[in-house]
Protein backbone atom coordinates (compact mmCIF):
# COMPACT_ATOMS: atom_id res chain seq x y z
CA UNK A 1 0.00 0.00 0.00
CA UNK A 2 1.38 3.40 -1.02
CA UNK A 3 0.30 5.19 2.16
CA UNK A 4 2.17 2.72 4.37
CA UNK A 5 5.32 3.22 2.28
CA UNK A 6 4.92 7.03 2.36
CA UNK A 7 4.63 7.00 6.17
CA UNK A 8 8.03 5.31 6.25
CA UNK A 9 9.45 8.31 4.38
CA UNK A 10 8.34 10.85 7.01
CA UNK A 11 11.18 12.42 9.02
CA UNK A 12 12.62 10.14 11.73
CA UNK A 13 11.20 12.44 14.40
CA UNK A 14 7.60 11.88 13.20
CA UNK A 15 5.91 8.72 14.45
CA UNK A 16 2.76 7.47 12.71
CA UNK A 17 0.41 4.48 12.82
CA UNK A 18 -2.10 3.40 10.17
CA UNK A 19 -5.15 1.38 11.21
CA UNK A 20 -7.95 -0.09 9.11
CA UNK A 21 -11.35 -1.68 9.68
CA UNK A 22 -14.24 -2.47 7.33
CA UNK A 23 -15.51 1.12 7.27
CA UNK A 24 -12.51 3.42 7.63
CA UNK A 25 -8.81 4.11 7.93
CA UNK A 26 -7.36 5.80 11.00
CA UNK A 27 -4.07 7.66 10.75
CA UNK A 28 -2.41 8.52 14.08
CA UNK A 29 0.56 10.90 14.05
CA UNK A 30 2.53 12.18 17.04
CA UNK A 31 2.84 15.98 16.74
CA UNK A 32 3.94 17.32 20.14
CA UNK A 33 3.70 21.09 20.43
CA UNK A 34 1.03 21.35 17.70
CA UNK A 35 -2.43 22.79 18.41
CA UNK A 36 -5.66 22.54 16.38
CA UNK A 37 -4.99 26.12 15.22
CA UNK A 38 -1.55 25.22 13.84
CA UNK A 39 -2.46 22.05 11.93
CA UNK A 40 -4.30 21.72 8.63
CA UNK A 41 -5.34 18.46 6.97
CA UNK A 42 -6.87 18.29 3.49
CA UNK A 43 -7.94 15.40 1.28
CA UNK A 44 -8.03 16.05 -2.44
CA UNK A 45 -7.58 13.88 -5.49
CA UNK A 46 -6.51 10.80 -3.58
CA UNK A 47 -3.88 12.66 -1.54
CA UNK A 48 -3.74 13.69 2.12
CA UNK A 49 -1.88 16.91 2.83
CA UNK A 50 -0.90 17.67 6.42
CA UNK A 51 0.69 20.98 7.38
CA UNK A 52 1.58 21.46 11.03
CA UNK A 53 3.54 24.07 12.95
CA UNK A 54 5.06 23.24 16.31
CA UNK A 55 5.30 25.94 18.94
CA UNK A 56 8.49 25.95 21.01
CA UNK A 57 9.16 28.28 23.88
CA UNK A 58 12.77 28.62 25.00
CA UNK A 59 13.65 30.78 28.01
CA UNK A 60 15.81 33.78 27.05
CA UNK A 61 18.71 32.69 29.24
CA UNK A 62 19.12 29.46 27.24
CA UNK A 63 20.43 28.82 23.76
CA UNK A 64 20.17 25.71 21.62
CA UNK A 65 23.13 23.33 21.69
CA UNK A 66 21.21 20.84 19.59
CA UNK A 67 17.88 21.36 17.85
CA UNK A 68 16.46 18.26 16.23
CA UNK A 69 12.71 18.80 16.60
CA UNK A 70 11.50 20.40 13.39
CA UNK A 71 9.18 23.38 13.66
CA UNK A 72 7.15 22.39 10.59
CA UNK A 73 5.69 19.24 9.12
CA UNK A 74 4.61 19.42 5.49
CA UNK A 75 3.50 15.97 4.34
CA UNK A 76 1.75 14.98 1.11
CA UNK A 77 0.63 11.36 1.39
CA UNK A 78 -1.08 9.07 -1.13
CA UNK A 79 -4.34 7.54 0.03
CA UNK A 80 -5.90 4.18 -0.69
CA UNK A 81 -8.39 4.55 -3.55
CA UNK A 82 -11.37 3.90 -1.25
CA UNK A 83 -10.50 6.61 1.34
CA UNK A 84 -12.67 9.73 1.23
CA UNK A 85 -12.87 13.15 2.82
CA UNK A 86 -16.67 13.00 3.02
CA UNK A 87 -17.36 12.55 6.72
CA UNK A 88 -13.67 12.53 7.65
CA UNK A 89 -12.90 13.61 11.22
CA UNK A 90 -9.80 14.77 13.00
CA UNK A 91 -8.85 15.26 16.62
CA UNK A 92 -5.71 16.54 18.25
CA UNK A 93 -5.25 15.60 21.87
CA UNK A 94 -2.05 15.85 23.90
CA UNK A 95 0.05 16.19 20.74
CA UNK A 96 -1.49 13.22 18.95
CA UNK A 97 -3.33 13.86 15.66
CA UNK A 98 -5.96 11.23 14.84
CA UNK A 99 -7.58 11.35 11.40
CA UNK A 100 -10.50 9.03 10.62
CA UNK A 101 -11.03 8.61 6.89
CA UNK A 102 -14.19 6.74 5.87
CA UNK A 103 -14.07 4.28 3.00
CA UNK A 104 -16.10 5.13 -0.09
CA UNK A 105 -16.05 4.96 -3.85
CA UNK A 106 -16.29 8.78 -4.03
CA UNK A 107 -13.41 11.28 -3.79
CA UNK A 108 -14.47 13.75 -1.09
CA UNK A 109 -11.97 16.54 -1.83
CA UNK A 110 -12.69 18.09 1.54
CA UNK A 111 -10.83 19.80 4.36
CA UNK A 112 -10.81 17.82 7.60
CA UNK A 113 -11.93 19.76 10.64
CA UNK A 114 -9.53 19.23 13.57
CA UNK A 115 -10.97 19.57 17.07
Amino acid sequence: MQLREALGELPETVFADLLEDEDSYVLVIDLPGVSPETVDATLDGGRLRIEARREKAVPREYEYLSEERALFLDADLPLPPDATGAGAEGTLERGVLRLTLPKSTDDGGERISIS
